[in-house]
């Protein structure tokens, strides 16, 4: 016989003393309850109260005034990044910077995760193990996959950092400045993408989007790639050959453009020097690419010269198209590219 189901708890009043819906969360997550103001925080890591709120904030989160909102895992944190500072091995400002990096990615991460996982809860209670509470689902599946998932975290990091090293030599930074690199930049726009998202549920939005990001990011770390960004309805990724960043874009057409399921897309690359920064890259060739796809036909792509001029004789058969005024570059002769 089956289980006789129980109603969802979560709007069931709690009792006096009982722990609210958040803050059962916030433990099953955090594993510890706050006990330590911003002040105590500061002054049991040693520093300042305002070094204390200038992490705090970058990593994203409003300041907190006298009230008990921290842990000792909070203080923790904020010890271990001043011995990297007392060390002498960055500056306290570069510290901040390093921490807005973790902040804006791991609120990302937590985002998308939580995103994906809440599909997840809504099965286990439709089984035969439900716990009569979505909140009892979700903090059983934060027990699950808590230990492991950290575990990915740390091996992802240091897989990604020993890539963004090589990828510091590969993209032939300039000796006197490290932080310029020479890169073929790709933006892929999906063709129509508001009035078509007009006409779409939300889930169906949510599916569109989830598959153009996942099938370019597949063809763009299959060549090497790597996507520094998604807006939704386009993408931004760099490569340091320009053959690969054309084999990119021909991937991304065939899996975007030739499926009758998604809307067309549009490609423009961009060859130059650029400066990354927290994971983002800056320069002419960022804006250039992004403004080439406006001037290219549905399912095809454009690249600027200075691509075209990288690109093997023999191997692509170019053609300059008429100049056209660009926002920010003037008059642009664009170029159509094609493999012989």
């Amino acid at each position: 016989m089956g289980r006789e189901r129980r109603r969802p708890a979560e709007n069931v009043e709690p009792t006096p003393g009982t722990p609210s819906v958040p803050e059962r969360l916030d433990l099953a997550v955090l594993k510890e309850t706050p006990t330590l103001s911003a002040a105590e925080v500061a002054d049991e890591s040693g520093v300042t109260i305002d070094q204390a709120r200038r992490l705090w904030r970058a990593l994203g989160f409003p300041e907190m005034g006298a009230e008990q909102a921290f842990s000792t895992a909070d203080r923790d944190a904020v010890s271990v990044v001043m011995s990297m500072v007392g060390s002498g091995a960055v500056e306290f400002d570069m510290a901040v910077n390093m921490t807005r990096g973790i902040g804006q990615t791991m609120s990302r991460l937590a985002d998308w995760e939580v995103a994906t996982l809440a599909g997840r809860v809504e099965e286990l209670e439709a089984g035969e193990d439900a716990t009569g509470s979505r909140v009892g689902s979700a903090m059983r599946l934060i027990d699950d996959i808590g230990a492991p998932f950290e575990q990915m975290l740390i091996y992802a990091w240091r897989r990604h950092l020993a890539a963004a090293l090589s990828r510091l030599e590969a993209m032939g930074a300039n000796e006197q400045d490290l932080h310029t690199i020479d890169v073929s930049v790709g933006f892929a726009d999906l063709v129509s993408f508001t009035a078509l998202s007009n006409t779409l549920s939300r889930v169906e939005i949510g599916d569109l989007v989830e598959k153009f990001e996942g099938r370019c990011h597949d063809v763009v770390s299959l060549h090497g790639g790597r996507i520094i960004k998604s807006l939704g309805d386009s993408v931004l990724f760099v490569l340091t050959d320009p053959v690969a960043a054309i084999a990119v874009a021909e991937g991304i057409i065939n899996v975007i453009g030739r499926d009758p399921r998604m809307p067309d897309v549009r490609l423009g690359i961009a060859s130059g020097a650029v400066v990354p920064r927290l994971g983002d890259v800056f320069g002419p060739p960022v804006n250039l690419a992004a403004r080439l796809t406006a001037v290219a036909r549905r399912n095809r792509l454009i690249i600027d010269q200075r691509t075209a001029d990288r690109l093997p004789e023999g191997e692509f058969e170019s053609r300059r198209l008429p100049a056209r005024p660009v926002r920010g570059f003037g008059l642009v002769e664009p170029v159509a590219v094609r493999r012989r």
